[in-house]
């Protein structure tokens, strides 16, 4: 069985890691940093195009349909892909400057807070987009219940799912 880490207090965890890994401190931040730079690999590019994507529709013809409320909507859509992109890219502005001074407890640290406020604001902006498009489309009432929908599966799937195995012991099947 293997019983749940809290990356808040990492002691557990790194005692974890000594002994059953045999990792040494600086091989356990190496992991966690290649491991969190995978990760950053799989949203940076999604998260750039839809930032591109938002950035260019007031300049399209059809941008004038969106009334004074979904253009509020956008506005705070574009606001939550911004931020996502500068957070889900900072890590590696951050690697620069800290490249060669022996900070990486510094750099892993910053980049999970960094990564983890830019996957819920990307959460946030794929709901704005939701509703925009469902609101374009088919109005603004399957607007609300598609952007309601987007955000409740975000919740789970990127908040309450994690947390909950997180906190919990999980058994692994035998292989």
């Amino acid at each position: 069985m293997i019983t749940a880490m809290d990356v808040d207090h990492p002691d557990d965890d790194q005692r974890w890691d000594r002994r059953q890994r045999g990792e040494t401190e600086v091989e356990r931040l190496d992991r966690n940093w290649n491991s969190l730079l995978q990760e950053l690999r799989v949203v940076q590019t999604g998260v750039q195009l839809l930032t591109g994507f938002l950035l260019t529709l007031p300049f399209q013809q059809r941008f004038d349909i969106l009334g004074d409320d979904m253009r509020g909507v956008y506005l705070a859509t574009v606001g939550c892909s911004v931020a996502a992109t500068l957070l889900l890219i900072a890590p590696v502005g951050m690697h620069r400057l800290l490249f060669r001074r022996h900070r990486l407890a510094v750099l892993v640290s910053a980049a999970h807070r960094c990564a983890y406020a830019g996957l819920l604001l990307l959460g946030l902006a794929l709901t704005g987009v939701t509703v925009i498009i469902f609101d374009a489309v088919a109005g603004t009432v399957a607007g609300i219940i598609a952007g309601a929908l987007a955000l409740a599966m975000f919740a789970v799937f990127w908040l309450v799912v994690p947390v909950l195995l997180r906190t919990r012991d999980v058994e692994l099947p035998d292989l």
